[in-house]
This record gives structure tokens, sequence and C-alpha cells, in this order.
């Protein structure tokens, strides 16, 4: 059909050619003509004009001369071109048969529809020509399934009956490749039955040869624990051949051939470990006998307990010990076949390696920085002991399971961690162990007074703040006479030491801090003094740091932080003094009728409360706190203290003549019984003066301000009206902090109602304060 499209779309060309060419050549010859007769005649352009004889006679000749020299042309182009010709002629023919035999054929297929004039019995014919073709197909699958099927349980069946466990496992490989597919993990869900079956029974094939390996590769490999040997016969014992009865590497090679090897060299590996490695590397002498028979060939490796031995320092002889194992497993069980000798350094170097590292060593890393370059014997001994096992094929060439090595050469860090660990550890003994309840006893659990490094103050600072920043001191010292990574860790321990007792002290004295306590000084002090040598650290040491750490290592951040702390602890105790002494304050009943004996007595006793507590303050205070701090905190106390006494006895909305006595002794008792403690908070050079002079007062007066109206107040009760409104006047009571509101008060509560009363409150309301 496609020749016969091709001949006739060949021959259409051709046919068009032919007729272009005639149009072509009869535009030529009319052209030949009329040259012909331009060059016969001079008017042979106009049409009109008849040819004489002559000139007809003449273009007679002319155009048999012409046509004469075309034949010649012609024959000679079909001379030369005689097989191309003939060629084309030949494609012609042969399209003109292939026409003719399409016509035929295209007669016979439309000859049945002759007699019908629809498609119907057409479409049936190709529909059931379809399902034909389909069924075929189908059928074709079918057998083509049932003959795999026969001919991979007939191949099973042959693996099954296979004498040598080495064909067996090659018929099982060769198996695999047609039941399991490795896309789908083995399963298909979309399979037959039957290929489920098949691949079960193939997998239970693959389990019993596996277990059976196995079974024969522990007969070969024993431990004899009468004797401390392992055993390894070439065959198991009482077993000369069958299905388990083969020799060691027999089995370990059809092992291998099914992807089974780790389960069976994972028996091995777990007997060694077990009964040989980790006595050899327990420091028990081990050595290698080899034991040979006429018929069974058997190594034997003796573990020999031994008291006597002992370690070089270096670990060349527990190093040696393992070489010694490790050869005697890739000789007479491995048979020097690298690829099972990797598979047993897989399953046992992890565990070699982190045996080596925790016997010996992790014990082998220095205490001391100096004792460092005598490590490097132990880094030489432990590079030839891997590169020894690489030689072996034990351990791969490209060093990535360099664990022994990687671990000496970052000994430097591991010694910093360690001391790291042992800083923390100490740091914590000293915190939890001190003993807060009797801070100010002499000796090793007591404290002593420092002076604070950025203020010209003393305080006293407990002993174990001072041991804490003895270790921090001490870490840092360490740093600065130690390599980066090093340094690193030192300045890590430093900062966790410092953390450590932000973490570990306000919570271990929580219960103190409740209530008025000398420990809560203390502890202010001590966070008080931490920050103050925090903030020193970068001034000692960072100079001396390597120059990679001096950015890097900051304890700046941290001084702000236990600042703070320290002002938390001193403020909530502040608070507790306030609460405290204003509820001695609240017995007094806002000091009303105190003419009454008992509301004076009363109020008296509130008083002496008052000053008890003040005076229990300034105890547990003065020989604590630094002296800027302690002023600031008493002085906080005490204003807060006069400025609720003089507040209640404003208040009082009428006093009688006895009772202005009463209030100015109570505030006489206070003031006097107040005395040591006033005397504590200025500032005197002679200290032999033990009394309150005019000039304490003064000093007193600038730095609590709510003293010298509690004072003034006392002078008030006692002076008369005009006198109060002199005062008021001159603007004394003022200074002392009265308002005219209280000033205006204070006369109604004492003075009747009169006419002078009301010229002075008049004064006092029309004179600005």
């Amino acid at each position: 059909m496609s020749t016969l499209g091709t001949s006739l779309a060949a021959g259409s060309q051709a046919a068009a050619a032919g007729a272009s060419s005639a149009a072509g050549s009869q535009v030529q010859a009319a052209d030949d003509v009329r040259e012909l007769l331009l060059s016969t005649t001079a008017d042979a352009s106009d049409p009109s004009t008849p040819l004489s004889a002559p000139d007809l006679r003449l273009l007679i000749d002319r155009l048999r001369l012409r046509s004469d020299r075309l034949h010649a042309s012609a024959l000679s182009f079909a001379a030369s071109n005689r097989g191309a010709l003939a060629n084309a002629l030949l494609r012609a023919a042969s399209a003109a048969d292939s026409s003719a035999s399409f016509k035929s054929s295209l007669d016979s297929a439309l000859a049945p529809l002759a007699s019908s004039p629809d498609l119907s019995d057409l479409r049936a014919l190709a529909d059931r020509l379809l399902a034909a073709r389909r069924e075929l197909a189908e059928r074709q699958d079918h057998l083509a399934a049932a003959s795999t099927i026969a001919s991979l349980a007939s191949r099973l069946r042959e693996a099954r009956a296979a004498a040598s466990p080495l064909d067996r496992a090659a018929a099982v490989a060769e198996l695999k490749t047609l039941l399991i597919d490795p896309d789908r993990s083995g399963s298909g869900q979309d399979d037959p039955v039957v290929f489920g079956l098949l691949r079960s029974d193939w997998e239970q094939l693959v389990d019993e040869l596996q277990v059976g390996l196995g079974k024969n590769v522990e007969e070969c490999v024993e431990f004899a624990p009468e004797g401390g040997k392992v055993v390894v016969r070439a065959t198991p014992r009482g077993h000369s051949g069958g299905s388990h009865g083969v020799e060691l590497p027999v089995a370990l090679q059809a092992l291998e051939t099914i992807d089974a090897l780790g389960y069976g060299m994972a028996k091995i590996a777990d007997t060694m470990m077990k009964h040989v490695l980790v006595p050899a590397i327990s420091y028990i002498q081990v050595s290698v006998i080899e034991e040979g028979g006429p018929e069974h060939s058997v190594s034997v490796l003796s573990v020999v307990p031994s008291e006597e031995i002992k370690d070089n320092k270096d670990g060349s002889n527990l190093y040696s010990r393992i070489i010694d194992v490790i050869k005697f497993v890739c000789k007479f069980i491995c048979m020097e076949n690298s690829k099972w000798v990797q598979y047993f350094a897989k399953l046992t170097w992890p565990r070699i390696s982190d045996l080596v590292i925790t016997h010996f060593l992790s014990k082998a890393v220095p205490n001391e920085a100096s004792k460092l370059i005598e490590f490097q014997d132990v880094v030489r001994s432990t590079v030839e002991f891997e590169n020894k096992l690489r030689t072996m094929m034990f351990l791969s060439p490209d060093r990535k399971d360099g664990k022994l090595t990687q671990f000496v050469d970052d000994v430097e860090v591991h010694f910093a961690v360690r001391k790291r660990s042992e800083i923390l550890v100490k740091a914590r003994n000293i915190l939890v162990q001190y003993d807060y309840d009797s801070p100010l006893e002499s000796g090793d659990q007591g404290g002593s007074v420092v002076d604070l490094l950025f203020q010209p103050e003393k305080c006293f600072t407990s002993k174990s703040a001072l041991l804490v920043m003895k270790l921090v001191h001490g870490a840092l010292k360490d740093a600065s006479l130690s390599s980066a990574r090093v340094a690193k860790e030192f300045c890590f321990a430093a900062r966790d030491v410092l953390l450590l007792y932000k973490a570990i002290v306000p919570v271990q004295l929580e219960k103190q801090f409740d209530s008025l306590s000398q420990v809560a000084a203390i502890v202010h002090n001590d966070f008080y003094h931490l920050s103050q040598e925090i903030l020193g650290l970068a001034f000692q040491y960072r100079a001396d740091f390597p120059s990679d750490l001096q950015k890097q290592v900051v304890f700046v951040d941290l001084a702000p932080i236990f600042s703070q702390m320290a002002d938390a602890v001193l403020r909530r105790q502040i608070q507790l003094a306030v609460d405290t002494v204003s509820e001695a304050i609240d017995g007094a009943e806002g000091f009303q009728n105190t003419h009454q004996p008992q509301h004076y007595e009363s109020a008296k006793f509130s008083i002496e409360q008052v000053v008890f507590i003040l005076e229990k303050i300034r105890i547990m205070w003065e020989s604590i706190l630094p002296r800027s701090t302690y002023r600031k905190s008493m002085c906080h106390v005490l204003g807060s203290v006069f400025s609720r006494i003089t507040r209640d006895m404003l208040l009082i909305d009428d006093m009688a003549a006895e009772e202005t006595l009463q209030l100015q002794g109570l505030i006489h008792l206070a003031l006097e019984n107040l005395s040591s403690l006033f005397l504590s908070l200025v500032e005197n050079d002679d200290d032999s003066t033990k009394f309150l002079d005019h000039d304490t007062w003064i000093q007193l007066d600038g730095i609590l301000p709510s003293l010298k109206k509690f004072r003034k107040l006392a002078e008030l009760l006692d002076m008369s009206l005009k006198s109060i409104t002199a005062c008021w006047e001159s603007g004394d009571l003022a200074r002392c902090g009265f308002t005219s509101s209280e000033v205006q008060n204070f006369i109604k509560a004492i003075f009747a109602d009169s006419p002078l009363r009301k010229e002075c409150l008049g004064w006092i309301v029309r004179t600005p304060a």
C-alpha cells in the first residue's frame, strides 16, 4: 500500500512536469519562429504584411536547419544520460503495475459493500477481529506466566535438592532476582497468588539455609569456659558433611552469597567480644596457640588471666593484645578474606573503640596542663595501632573510622572538659554544703570582710562566695596559660560557676528571704561583691587570653544580673522591715486619747516596739552591709517610720492639754532610745563621740527630712498659738515639711475656737508656704 502510494505520487509529479515542459516548449518555439521572421524580412514586425515566396523558402530552410541541430542535441543528451533515463522508465513501469494491483485489492475489499448500503456489518466484523486479537494476547500471556511459574517451581525444587550449600545458595541468589522486586521490597499486591506462594516458599528456603549455616558457624567457633579458650574448627564437631556439617569458609561463603554474611558473622563477633576482647582490654593477658590434628584442623585462642601483667603508660601492650586477637580472627575465621574481615570489623570496632576509650584513653588524659606533653606517647602508639589495623584491612584506608585517633587528637579538649566538670563539681559542693545559719563564725565555714573592687568600701562576704570567686580566678588563670581550645573551656567553666551560684543560692535560701534575717543581708553582699568582681575580670585576664578568644569570651553581661539580684534581695528586706515596723505602729491606734492611762501605755509600748525592731535591724545590717548601702537602707526605713508616726499624730482632731504633753513625751522617748542608731548614720571623725550634738542633728536632718519634721512636731506640741503662727510666717515649718492644711488642722485640734485662733488661721492661709 505504501509503495503504491509512492508510485502514484511519483506518476503525478512526472505528469505535471511533462505538461509544464510541453507548455514551455510551445512558448520557446513561438519565440524562435518570431526571431526567424525578424531576421528574414525587415517588416516582419507587422502581422498584416504578407510573406513573399523567397521569404517562405528561406524560412523553411532555416527551420529545417534548426530541427536538425535540435535532433542532434537530443540524441547526444540521450546517449550521455542513458542510465538515468532507463531507471526513470523502470520506475514508471513499476508505478503502473502497483497502481493496477492497488486497484484490484481495493475492488476486492469493497466487494462486500456492494450489496449492503450501510457500514454496520463492517463495524461488527472489525470489533470481532479486535476481540479475537485481545483474547489471543491474553492466552499467550497466561501461557507465558504458566511457563514461568513452572520454571520457577522447578528451580525451587532443584535448589532444595542441591547437596552443596554453595550450590543451594547460588540457586537462591538467582531466584531472588526473579521473585523479589527491589522497588517494592519483595511484595507485589498485583501479582498472581501463585507468585506469592512461590515467594513465600523461597523466603522459607532462605530462612532454613540461613539458620542452618548460622548454626554451622556457631559449632565451628565455640568458647570453652573450662579452659578459657576460643576453639575454631574447620568443620563442626561430629559432622563430616551434610546440610550443616560444612567447613567454616564454605558456610561463610554461602552466607555471603545469600546476603546474610552479617547474620553469621554477628555470632562470631558476639563470641569474640564477650569472651576475648572485653577481657583483653580489661588488662587480662591473651596468648594465641595453634593446634592441628590429622582429621580436623583446630585453632585455639587461649584467654589466660594474670595479675602480674602491667600495661605501660602509652598503651602499647593493650594495643598489642587487641592486634593478636584480630590477627587470629583474620587468619583462622575470615581466612584472609578482606570482605569478611571488614564485616567483622563493622560489628566489633565500635565496641572495641568505646572500651579502649573508657578503660584506657579517658583515664590517661592528664589532670594538669603541664602533663599534656607526656600524653604524646599515647597519641603515637594509638596512631600506630590504627595504622596497623588498616594494613590488616580491618579498618578502611579513608580514616573515617579512626575514632581513637580523633579522641587523642582532641585530648586538649578532653582535658579541658574534665577540668570544667571538676570545677563545676567543686562549685556545687561549696554552695550546697555551706552553712548560712552561722555565717559570722570564724574558720572555714565563716566569712570575711573584703574590699569592693569599684567602691571605696568594705563589706562582709560569705565563705562560699569567696571560694566560688577563687574557682573563677583559677579557671581564668589556667585559660591565660592554655591554647585557644582549652582556654575556651576554662572560660566557659568560669561562667558556669557564676551561673551555678545564681541558680542555687536564691532557691536554697528562699525561706530566709521571707523574713528579716542576717542571711539575706549576706547574700545581698555576695551578689554585690560578685558583680564588682565580674566587672574586673576583663581588665585582669582579657589581655592574657589567646587572641582568638579576646572578643569571644565576655563576662560583663553577667555583672548587671548579679547587681540586680543584690538589689532585689535588699529591696525585699527593706520592705519587710517597713511592714514589720508599721505593724508595731498600728498597735498605738493612731495615738488617740493618750491622756488616758490605758491608751498612753498602749502608745508607749508601740514606740518601744518600734525602737526595738529598728535596733535589731541596725545590729543585723550595720556590720554586714557596705556603709553607703546601710545608710541608704536604714534611712529609707526610718523615713517611713517617722512619716507614719507624724502623720498619725497630725490626724488627731482634738487634743487636750495633758494629751499634748503625753505625745511630746512619746516623741522624746523614741528619739532618746534611737540615739545609737542615729550615730551609726552620720559621718563622725571623732570615734569617741557617743552622744548627739548640734552638728550631728544637722547631719541627720539633712539625710532624714522626716526626722526633722518629727522633731519639730515635738516642739509644736509645747508652743503657743502665736508662736506657731510666727513659725509658719517665718517659713520654718515649711522647711521642716509641714503643709498649710496640716498646720491649720493642728491648731484647730489643740486650741479652742476664738477670735485669736481665727485671726491666726487667716494669717496662715494668706501666708504662702
